[in-house]
């Protein structure tokens, strides 16, 4: 990963938010629903704490319900362009299908939405370039 990426990219990417290149997650886990949630320790780059503090995470679960959020609004507004009549029970058989398909996703965005708004980019470890 290039080090100059901007922090958008690295959110997106799901990487450490001091040096933009360590994975937060083991590769390999995003659909395995046991090790989905398992995250790393420490960055595998430089070493930065993923868990700095008992319960940091507590505020990504209201960046999931936002994004949660929006997911339903864009289900609504693609059944109702693409269907006639969006019963209940299509709109909730939808909603239900796509938010649990996404949560792996959904979950592991959160969190690197949450950590990267306290940890600042420092540059790439050792000073590498």
């Amino acid at each position: 990963m290039a080090n100059n990426d901007s922090v958008f990219t690295s959110i997106i990417k799901i990487k450490c938010p001091r040096c933009h290149e360590g994975d937060m997650f083991p590769p390999g886990t995003l659909y395995s629903f046991s090790k989905f949630a398992k995250m790393n320790k420490n960055c595998p780059q430089c070493g930065q704490s993923f868990e700095p503090e008992p319960g940091f995470y507590f505020g990504a679960m209201f960046i999931s319900y936002g994004l949660s959020s929006a997911i339903f609004v864009a289900i609504w507004v693609i059944l109702n362009l693409i269907m006639e009549e969006v019963t209940f029970v299509v709109m909730m058989t939808a909603v239900v299908a796509i938010v649990f398909g996404l949560l792996p996703i959904n979950f592991r965005l959160s969190r690197s939405m949450w950590i990267h708004m306290t940890v600042k980019y420092k540059g790439p470890p050792n000073g590498q370039r």
